[in-house]
């Protein structure tokens, strides 16, 4: 009764149930091969005891036993080949359950992202964007030509025009001013020099009216 309410093992705990497992069999089988070997040393002594002794039936029977023994010790080592092996595939079915459970969650995320990123949907919302895009220009438009006619209409132009005039007084004022800080001097000078060409001619003209008489 107590197994059928007991809980399922995860795979993970599983597969460390199984390599207690094979680690417990593989130091048994170490231990039994250890045994054989001294046991091999023992009868490969008592090998040559009888034949000292030369007591070819004894040394015949302990020869046998050790062939067997010695068979036996490389059944071992092949045992423990075996439960390696065995270690490693189990090694190689997690490692491929892992990839397995990685590949199984990048698909879904895969796939919950085509549903966000449907082709159809997207293709959907950019000509939704183009078309309320191409609305609010028509909009900007229209409110920018009605703002222009009612500027228009309340003189905006003459506020235009009064201020170009004034931005161009105050250069008129800004040349004006640097005229007038040039040299006096200069000005004075050629004041007289053209008083001066004017009486010459008026005194050629004198002498040329003299001539005349």
């Amino acid at each position: 009764m107590a197994g059928w309410f007991s809980k399922k093992p995860t795979v993970q705990e599983q597969l460390r149930a199984n390599d207690r497992v094979l680690r417990k069999q593989t130091r048994d089988i170490d231990r039994d091969r250890h045994a054989l070997e001294r046991e091999e040393k023992k009868i490969e002594m008592e090998i040559k005891k009888a034949a000292k002794q030369g007591n070819k039936q004894a040394a015949t029977i302990l020869a046998k036993q050790l062939v067997a023994l010695r068979k036996q010790k490389t059944k071992s080592y092949a045992m423990n080949s075996k439960i390696s092996s065995i270690g490693n595939q189990q090694k190689l079915m997690h490692s491929n359950m892992k990839m397995a459970s990685a590949m199984g969650t990048t698909t879904k995320t895969m796939t919950q992202m085509n549903k966000v990123m449907d082709p159809q949907k997207t293709a959907a919302m950019m000509r939704d964007f183009q078309k309320e895009s191409a609305k609010m220009d028509m909009t900007e438009e229209m409110i920018d030509d009605t703002l222009e006619d009612v500027l228009a209409e309340s003189g905006d132009e003459e506020e235009q025009d009064a201020i170009v005039n004034q931005v161009l007084d105050e250069i008129g004022i800004e040349i004006s001013g640097k005229l007038a800080d040039a040299p006096s001097a200069h000005r004075g000078k050629l004041g007289e020099s053209s008083r001066a060409a004017a009486a010459d001619d008026e005194i050629e003209k004198q002498l040329a009216a003299l001539k005349d008489l």
